[in-house]
């Protein structure tokens, strides 16, 4: 059974890498539900815990790839995480003295929303050459505090908000802040990684298993993203698609243990 475990992890990260290399996000939306139900993780806060360090180094593997395109911008993008290490820190205090099974059916409801922010988010062309300045740097500072305090206390990487949070901060587009959201993912990651860990909340094995599955997810999501990048919003919808079944199955999965 441990090996199956271990398997079915491998096969997970790769799918969280490949989503975070592709899109920028995703990550904790399809980590934590493939912790909780296909590996077998039965401690909400374990899974929570375990999926914050595998997808903060599957973002920092994306980031790199992103990096080394050009596509990060990395003062808009170091600003917005510094702010949001702060609210990640707090909101994972409070996700740990939440209840288990609450807070996941909180979570799908979350993802729910998400969804349908996905759905009707536009596809403006932005700004490629916007710079750090006092224009946007209150509101980075703003969005930054506030995506991390989402993403403490469910545990996520937070990268389906970060992405709007910095178009709707700086205007950059879409293909710029998909690359640079991976600079807050991973901060927010490790963050609440660490949280859990100092807790006791993470299983160590599963977690290398999850990261090893994703080096080879985040190559395979970054190399179709740059082919796939003029069919963006198509995508999006796709993924939308996959966010509203993983959340109806965590609500049913929740609502069932809770009965």
């Amino acid at each position: 059974m441990a090996e199956l475990q271990l398997l079915v992890a491998a096969l997970g990260g790769a799918l969280v890498g490949f989503s975070l290399a592709l899109v920028g996000g995703g990550g904790s939306i399809l980590a934590v539900p493939i912790l909780v139900y296909a590996v077998g993780i039965r401690d909400p806060h374990v899974a929570i815990g375990t999926s914050a360090i595998g997808v903060a180094a599957n973002a920092a593997i994306g980031l790199a790839g992103k990096a080394r395109a050009g596509a990060v911008k990395w003062r808009c993008g170091l600003t917005f995480a510094a702010a949001g290490v702060a609210g990640a820190a707090l909101g994972s205090i409070a996700g740990k003295a939440f209840d288990g099974q609450a807070l996941l059916a909180l979570f799908a409801l979350l993802m729910i929303v998400v969804g349908v922010l996905m759905v009707r988010r536009g596809e403006a062309i932005g700004n490629a050459d916007v710079v750090l300045g006092r224009d946007n740097a209150g509101k980075l500072l703003l969005f930054g505090f506030g995506t991390g305090l989402l993403s403490g206390f469910f545990g996520i990487g937070g990268g389906f908000l970060i992405v709007p949070g910095l178009i709707a901060a700086t205007a950059m587009p879409i293909f710029n802040a998909m690359a640079t959201s991976l600079v807050a993912v991973t901060s927010f990651g490790v963050t609440t990684a660490t949280s859990y860990a100092l807790s006791g909340l993470i299983a160590w094995g599963i977690a290398a298993a999850f990261i090893g599955g994703g080096l080879a997810g985040s190559f395979a999501g970054g190399s179709l993203a740059v082919r796939l990048s003029t069919r963006r919003g198509a995508l999006t919808k796709l993924f939308a698609a996959l966010i509203f079944a993983v959340a109806a199955y965590m609500l049913w999965q929740a609502g069932s243990a809770l009965i």
